[in-house]
């Protein structure tokens, strides 16, 4: 399975066949010979220009939102995703589910497609739903930072996970402190020991 320490997008996503999550989770819930599918939800379950989730199994998932994937896949996980589940594991969840605002996986937010594809946010905010529905109170994290200041369209994927998330009573929280144009802090660079607080993500919109 590949694995580069950089991701430039190799073409626009809608230039692409994008899989239906349904079909992607279907798929990444068969025996993988690449990792323990026990251990590790990993959506599409083959490295690709997108991915709706990664991260393992558990009976206490903490959501983690980032603004769009980069080259983390089962067993090797980038220090960002390090961080997510040091935290995640530090404040009593057992486990950690790493998802974006918008699925197209880029290492640089700057080389994110210029216009958002209708067809991979429709299938990225059925993945939300659908990690949503893994716990009866699910916690969200949320960790977009200034970033979601790089597209515009970005703003507007939120909105949509807004109301799913309320549809299910979920729970926000942040961790670190909000940015001056009222964003919350990056996954990146946050001591292991980081609490998690209350949050209200419709703030920074």
């Amino acid at each position: 399975m590949p694995h580069p320490g950089r991701h430039i997008p190799s073409a626009q996503t809608s230039e692409q066949a994008v899989c239906s999550f349904r079909d992607a989770l279907a798929q990444a819930l068969e025996p993988n010979p690449d990792y323990d599918v026990s251990e590790w939800l990993f959506v599409p379950n083959r490295y690709c220009d997108w991915r709706f989730v990664l991260g393992t199994r558990g009976e206490r998932p903490l959501i983690c939102c980032g603004i769009n994937p980069s080259t983390a896949r089962p067993g090797a996980l980038d220090p960002t995703l390090q961080s997510v589940r040091r935290i995640a594991l530090h404040n009593g969840f057992d486990s950690f589910l790493m998802f974006n605002v918008y699925a197209q996986r880029a290492t640089s937010p700057q080389d994110m497609e210029a216009e958002r594809n209708p067809v991979l946010h429709r299938e990225n905010m059925a993945a939300f739903d659908y990690l949503l529905g893994l716990s009866e109170s699910p916690t969200v994290w949320a960790a977009w930072g200034n970033v979601i200041e790089v597209r515009p369209y970005l703003r507007d994927c939120l909105r949509d996970m807004l109301a799913i998330a309320a549809a299910h009573g979920a729970h926000w929280v942040r961790c670190g402190q909000i940015s001056k144009k009222g964003h919350p802090h990056h996954p990146l660079y946050l001591r292991a020991d980081s609490p998690l607080v209350p949050f209200d993500p419709s703030a920074g919109l």
